[in-house]
């Protein structure tokens, strides 16, 4: 089969950012003053359109402090902004983060421990999951650079697999210009990107330790002079796959096919190596070496089997309605497609030669 077939039919954040539209973006920070964030004052300002955090040889700091924003909190969100971080110091340092999910431990300090998504001026540290404060029962690194976690219900650490090499994580930031970091948590997993490249994705099933919601802030680390500058912060939050009361929210992620059959036969995998498919809401973008599709869908759940109907906007099968069935369980997703013009629905998960139907198994990628 070919793969543009894949693309026309393929349902359901990829482990690679596509192209994705600001629908439900809120900005967080209005580009002139603090107002909805609180913190040292002697330390955090607003120029040229950006929140500045700055310590000076004459106004050093003895701890991590941070800049909290008021207006709300995190719980499954995915947040949007832009970095630059310099060090003023002849060790070269400069540390940072996005703390979200987490807790204020000292509000006269401006102190907060939890979930955090690393920067420095280094080659090492960008993009990392921390868990600030060890002292209060923080994790420390919980992701290097790169890796693909699993902290198990014994809150053991295991390793499961990489996203990518940090050396090409590290060939694409901008020293010293502006990098775009995303954060998406969804649920117990997270994830972080930077300039469009994963960085860490983690599954936290550490329930005594694990954050379900919590403060956003941003942080200067402690030590030499240094400057970190954050702008064009935005916010959207998502509703988690496990508490979503509908399929069309549960569904909400990225999956990969894992099985796939046409016309009573089954289709080489090859044919779907490395497509990924995003849902957000009743929307669907399928992604494949930088190609592109997108489409709608309409489920009815009362009907055995389960009715969808799936509406492509590009694509061969553009503006024409693709009757299906499907089944559901959360982590995998089974739907069988009439793909011939004017076929009517299948009735089973079981496709014969000839007939033009297609079955799909997506399994979800990584659980949320």
């Amino acid at each position: 089969m070919k793969r543009t077939l894949f693309l026309t039919l393929a349902l359901c954040t990829p482990l690679t950012l596509p192209a994705q539209s600001e629908d439900g973006f809120q900005s967080i920070f209005n580009g002139k003053d603090l107002g909805g964030w609180d913190g040292n004052p002697k330390l955090w300002s607003v120029k040229d359109a950006a929140i500045v955090g700055q310590t000076t040889a004459e106004n050093p700091i003895k701890a991590n402090t941070f800049l909290i924003w008021t207006n709300g909190t995190t719980a499954d969100f995915e947040l949007r902004c832009s970095y630059r971080i310099t060090a003023q110091n002849d060790k070269g340092f400069a540390n940072s983060g996005i703390q979200y999910r987490s807790k204020v431990l000292d509000a006269a300090g401006w102190v907060v421990g939890g979930y955090q998504a690393d920067m420095e001026a280094g080659p090492n540290y960008t993009g990392i999951l921390y868990d600030e404060a060890k002292v209060a029962g923080g994790r420390a690194i919980m992701a290097a650079r790169g890796e693909k976690v699993v902290w198990d219900k014994d809150c053991k650490k295991q390793v499961a697999d990489s996203v990518a090499k940090p050396d090409e994580i590290q060939a694409t930031l901008k020293k010293d210009g502006w990098n775009d970091y995303v954060v998406i948590a969804q649920g117990n997993h997270l994830q972080h990107f930077i300039n469009g490249k994963p960085t860490v994705d983690v599954t936290d099933e550490c329930d005594s330790k694990a954050l379900k919601s919590g403060v956003l802030a941003l942080q200067v680390h402690v030590g030499g002079p240094m400057t970190v500058e954050f702008k064009n912060l935005r916010l959207k939050t998502l509703t988690s796959a496990k508490s979503a009361s509908n399929d069309i929210d549960r569904m909400s992620g990225v999956w990969s096919i894992f099985s796939s059959e046409s016309n009573g036969s089954a289709l080489p995998s090859e044919d779907s190596d490395g497509l990924t498919v995003t849902i957000t809401g009743n929307k669907y973008a399928v992604a494949n070496d930088g190609e592109l599709d997108r489409g709608t869908f309409t489920v009815d759940a009362t009907k055995s089997p389960k009715q969808m109907d799936i509406r492509p906007d590009t694509g061969p099968g553009a503006s024409r309605l693709l009757p299906a069935i499907y089944e559901f369980d959360g982590e995998k997703l089974r739907v069988c497609y009439a793909t011939a013009e004017g076929a009517e629905r299948p009735t089973r998960f079981k496709t014969t030669p000839d007939s033009g139907d297609v079955t799909i198994t997506y399994h979800r990628k990584a659980a949320k």
